[in-house]
């Protein structure tokens, strides 16, 4: 981001991202009790798309009609929905929550593994890597170490949830492509994608029109489309221009103090004696992920305060060929 300080409008918008997909877990656990995964999910990615289109319509902003950029919702839609959110959902038929979370809230260091090996396509810091370790051991503070003892008892639906949240690493990484373009034309478009690859397996694997699903799951589905999806993915993809794959996906440790926040309020819940300890170390990984990195100011600096005397015109030019590399 070009400001040196981080918006608070953006701060606010990754804290009601963190909310609305945190709250996802409860949706899912509730919807998936009577209506099969992929059914499920798919239903979520139609529902969302098409509430999506509405909104796009009303705004007068259509969704682009060229193949490249469908080919790029198709591969988006692979890896932020159709099967990270089908691994999620059966997998959480079988895993505890609190488990579940842990695993899935390692989605920044993956995003900032393949930053910092394969794609390069943004800086990598020792205080971004410092963020990705402080907020996964503030994840687990506040959790509590105990949900790691079911750790391996599940090991297919473990690694499932695992490479989900390797996929959203990935995501995170293909969806700051989109720069430039509306946030809500990828979000429409990959979720209208990842419906057209759920549903043939829906209709092939659950035969949805057999199923009687319960009234919880309906509205659990109903509430995970709107708010978990819909508006989610909208602020998802502002954000992946604005804080960068790393810095967005630090929601992924935010959700976890909010989702405790809720069970506390709403069910009665207690928090572990090592939630106040969790949520520092939350706070600090979250801010040392979401701050924006300082400009080349001293060379810049540098550059307009020594001009070359022999050669007053090979500097202008020098510098826009070296601003050229880096933009």
């Amino acid at each position: 981001m070009p400001a040196k300080t981080l918006p608070v409008t953006e701060l606010a918008l990754l804290v009601l991202l963190s909310t609305l997909w945190g709250a996802s877990y409860t949706f899912i656990k509730i919807g998936v009790e009577t209506i099969p995964p992929v059914t499920f999910i798919a239903a979520r990615t139609l529902i969302a798309g098409l509430i999506l289109l509405v909104v796009l319509r009303w705004r007068g902003v259509r969704l682009p009609t060229d193949a490249a950029m469908w080919g790029r919702f198709v591969a988006q839609a692979v890896l932020s929905s159709a099967i990270p959110f089908t691994l999620i959902a059966w997998a959480e038929r079988s895993i505890d929550a609190g488990l579940a979370v842990i695993l899935n809230s390692m989605t920044p260091i993956f995003a900032f593994l393949l930053t910092a090996l394969i794609t390069r396509h943004e800086q990598v810091t020792m205080r971004k890597l410092f963020g990705v370790v402080a907020g996964l051991a503030g994840t687990c503070l506040i959790i509590g170490m105990e949900a790691l003892n079911g750790l391996g008892a599940q090991l297919w639906a473990q690694l499932a949830v695992v490479a989900a949240t390797i996929c959203y690493g990935a995501a995170a990484i293909t969806g700051k492509g989109f720069k430039g373009v509306d946030p809500m034309v990828p979000a429409a478009g990959s979720l209208i994608a990842g419906t057209v690859l759920l549903i043939p397996v829906s209709l092939a694997v659950d035969h949805p029109w057999a199923l009687a699903p319960s009234t919880h799951s309906m509205l659990a589905l109903l509430g995970l489309s709107v708010f978990s999806t819909a508006l989610a993915f909208a602020i998802y993809f502002r954000l992946l221009q604005t804080l960068g794959s790393v810095g967005a996906t630090a929601q992924a440790y935010l959700r976890v103090p909010i989702g405790i926040a809720i069970g506390v309020v709403f069910l009665g819940e207690t928090v572990t004696s090592t939630a106040g300890i969790g949520l520092v170390a939350v706070i600090a990984g979250v801010v040392a992920m979401t701050l924006p990195a300082r400009k080349k100011a001293v060379a810049d600096a540098t550059m307009a305060i020594v001009p070359s005397p022999a050669t007053p015109r090979s500097i202008p030019e020098f510098d826009g060929a070296e601003r050229g590399k880096d933009g």
